[in-house]
């Protein structure tokens, strides 16, 4: 009996701390699981933090008062009084993705649809017995700009870049959104004589010291065989393929000085070999010596001061062996991607372009953070500035291009367009006035 009741008696001493040593326990458990939970909302944020979205846009409508006709050139006069016409665009709509995985690692991501991106479809054709047949319902092209890793050292003075890139020669390959230029398109003689935006897959080292900022990128070279006398060297760096040939390799650089307050000072470059790199290489002893090098050397500026922007840009390329690559390029089939077309030795393309924000003159809090900038641009260029041998000149390749218009910049993002130009050829040829109006954007959605 007595042990009995010196059991109850611990028993009843020891129930409660038990129960309060579970209950304890239960409430340590809960609350660790909540800071489990914690965490991976940290991490989540954390995670969401490192990701940045962007992207920019652009809606155009012309109506150009000249022929459409593609004969317009070799026969100017029969087009001389052909009808006006007109289109709507959409030149360029790109969405980034950046994102920063720490430690100095980063990534960008950029997919840019021109022209509405490409369409087709399989319909039933009642006219032919109800065949199936596929069309192509809408032109354009869907195309990885970028695709990249970055790794960073000591603050971002030395970065080491691989991937899909953009190459950084020029002053449209460079700045090419819509809020950088005045112009509805991109400045046409850059955009013209050399790819833009020149993306390419290679490993660059840039980085920014100071006021300076450099950057030297190792690339394949272009593809001569698709070289021609109106674009130059323009379509020699897309591939027909599905993978780049980099039988010759290129460099390219580029070094940006902001030491005076407003100023950019821009210098780049680019130099390759471009013949053979292609599936149709030739063994002839005729091409033996052939490289088809490409040089290209491009200055370019921006100066914003008060309410004006000032920018211009001057570029001049060489191809060594042009005549010799338009005679191969002639001999290719027809159902090459080749345009087998004449390709000039030197290409040039100059212009610059002033505006002034108004809407800066005035204090009224109505037009507060809005711009109102009406400008002026001249350009020329010439695709066939100097020809090699008994390759024929093209003269209507050269052309001065002179634009008027506004820009309206109701937010910082978001702008406005209107002008007018007109391309001013030689006499043989008829001039090419247009107007266009538009609206673009371009900015960071998250960040």
């Amino acid at each position: 009996m007595k042990r009995f009741f010196h059991l109850f008696i611990v028993t009843a001493l020891l129930l409660p701390s038990a129960v309060w040593a579970q209950d304890v326990e239960g409430r340590l458990d809960a609350l660790e699981r909540r800071l489990d939970s914690l965490k991976r909302e940290v991490r989540r944020a954390d995670r969401a933090s490192r990701l940045t979205v962007g992207g920019y846009g652009e809606a155009v409508y012309t109506r150009n008062f000249f022929s459409d006709k593609y004969l317009r050139y070799t026969d100017a006069s029969a087009y001389r009084n052909d009808k006006s016409h007109g289109r709507f665009d959409l030149p360029h709509v790109v969405v980034w993705l950046g994102y920063d995985f720490g430690r100095g690692w980063s990534a960008g991501t950029e997919i840019e649809f021109e022209h509405g991106g490409v369409g087709s479809a399989v319909e039933i054709e009642e006219e032919e017995a109800g065949e199936y047949e596929s069309e192509i319902e809408r032109g354009g092209e869907v195309a990885l700009e970028q695709f990249w890793i970055n790794k960073s050292f000591h603050g971002g003075r030395i970065n080491i870049k691989a991937g899909h890139i953009i190459v950084p020669v020029g002053a449209v390959n460079m700045h090419h959104m819509p809020t950088e230029f005045f112009t509805n398109y991109r400045p046409e003689g850059e955009n013209t004589i050399m790819p833009c935006t020149w993306h390419e897959n290679g490993i660059s080292i840039w980085g920014e010291v100071g006021d300076w900022r450099y950057e030297a990128m190792f690339l394949p070279g272009l593809d001569s065989d698709r070289f021609g006398r109106q674009g130059w060297i323009h379509d020699g760096a897309g591939s027909p393929y599905e993978f780049k040939i980099a039988n010759a390799c290129a460099g390219a650089f580029r070094v940006d000085n902001c030491s005076v307050r407003g100023l950019r000072l821009s210098l780049s470059g680019y130099v390759g070999n471009s013949f053979r790199n292609t599936l149709s290489a030739t063994d002839s002893p005729r091409y033996k010596d052939v490289r088809g090098t490409v040089a290209i050397g491009a200055f370019d500026f921006v100066y914003e001061c008060r309410n004006f922007i000032l920018r211009g840009n001057f570029d001049y390329g060489h191809l060594t062996d042009s005549e010799l690559i338009t005679k191969y390029n002639m001999t290719m089939r027809k159902d090459s991607p080749s345009p087998r077309q004449a390709v000039a030795s030197d290409a040039i393309a100059g212009g610059f372009e002033a505006g002034y924000d108004f809407f800066g003159l005035s204090r009224r809090p109505a037009v507060s953070g809005q711009q109102f900038w009406l400008f002026g641009r001249y350009e020329y260029y010439d695709s066939m500035f100097r020809t090699q041998g008994s390759i024929m000149d093209y003269e209507w390749c050269a052309r001065h291009r002179v634009a008027v218009g506004f820009n309206y910049r109701p937010i910082r993002d978001i702008v406005v367009k209107g002008e007018y130009c007109i391309g001013l050829l030689g006499r043989r040829y008829n001039n090419e006035p247009s107007v266009s109006i538009g609206i673009a954007y371009s900015g960071l959605f998250k960040r």
